[in-house]
């Protein structure tokens, strides 16, 4: 019986004989689908702004079943493929991954892949293949080859009004120039927006770290805080908060404090009459002079020369 089972199992998953799963590339109810001729794809390309990402291939295929991809070779484009109902699986260089509803993957170029519905429930998928300078980057701001990205309702909204304006302009007027790079700025856009979901998603947590630290700094800007109150405050060590700030603010938590200060102090010498030494004392700062250099080192000039600097 086990051999039988393994036999059964071992011909549906080759897709031979009369026990053979159905498979399906294309023909889907209702589909919508464009596939850019190489004499439009050159046409696109010839303008400077489309070389650093472009779509090749779009569509929308809904409750696609026996639907069916394997690339074995992978291609040379990139793909993303967003779930909005039902659910498939991915296969990217050997690795499965189930793809459910409101979930997103992207494929990196030349990388083995297959993709198929899931027979039960098949998937209603956007989709849709890019190359680019810049593709590659793109794909790996979205994790590429590492799994789904699950999009909140707002998220999935908006990717997919921006998809349909990509679909739009490359379907009715694909032949304009403009409407190329307007197609290509909003797959950029939309690419880069769930860049920050994935960052969101997988920094959680740092970010409510450096988010609380400098809710502290703008309570306490009139005051003179250390690195030792910052982390308690926070509940990490200095030397954790002094890494997180430095990888992903750009600057160590006190010196990122002074720099609020500094800002504080630049709306104070724009929107209020108080002098300079009353400015210095009202952000917790002793010494005029200190405060004098450490404006010029931030800002690039005296706090003199900034409020007689004409603005707006």
């Amino acid at each position: 019986m086990d051999d039988l089972l393994f036999l059964i199992y071992t011909v549906l998953k080759r897709g031979k004989g009369p026990f053979a799963l159905k498979k399906k590339t294309d023909g889907f109810e209702a589909e919508k689908i464009i596939v850019l001729p190489s004499y439009q794809i050159e046409q696109i390309i010839s303008h400077p702004l489309n070389q650093s990402l472009y779509i090749t291939d779009i569509g929308l295929f809904p409750r696609a079943r026996y639907h069916y991809r394997e690339r074995p070779n992978g291609c040379d484009t990139c793909i993303l493929i967003y779930c909005a109902e039902g659910k498939g699986t991915v296969n990217i260089n050997g690795t499965d991954h189930t793809l459910n509803e409101r979930q997103l993957i992207v494929i990196p170029s030349e990388t083995a892949h297959a993709y198929s519905a899931d027979s039960a429930h098949p998937w209603t998928i956007y989709w849709f293949h890019f190359k680019g300078e810049q593709a590659n980057n793109y794909a790996a701001l979205l994790k590429g080859g590492a799994g789904p990205l699950p999009l909140s309702a707002h998220d999935s909204e908006k990717f997919i009004a921006h998809f349909h304006q990509c679909f739009d302009l490359l379907s009715d007027s694909a032949y304009s120039t403009m409407h190329q790079i307007l197609a290509m700025q909003t797959a950029a856009y939309a690419l880069s927006s769930l860049a920050i979901i994935s960052e969101r998603e997988t920094g959680d947590r740092k970010m409510q770290y450096i988010e609380t630290a400098i809710h502290l700094m703008n309570m306490r800007l009139e005051e003179n805080l250390t690195l030792d109150e910052i982390a308690n405050y926070v509940q990490i060590s200095r030397q954790h908060l002094n890494h997180l700030f430095k990888t992903s603010v750009g600057f160590a938590p006190v010196d990122y404090y002074l720099r609020l200060k500094i800002q504080r102090a630049c709306q104070l010498l724009d929107l209020t009459s108080l002098s300079i030494k009353e400015v210095c004392h009202a952000l917790g700062f002793k010494d005029p002079y200190y405060f004098s250099r450490l404006f010029r080192k931030i800002i690039g000039l005296s706090p003199t020369d900034y409020r007689n600097k004409l603005k707006g």
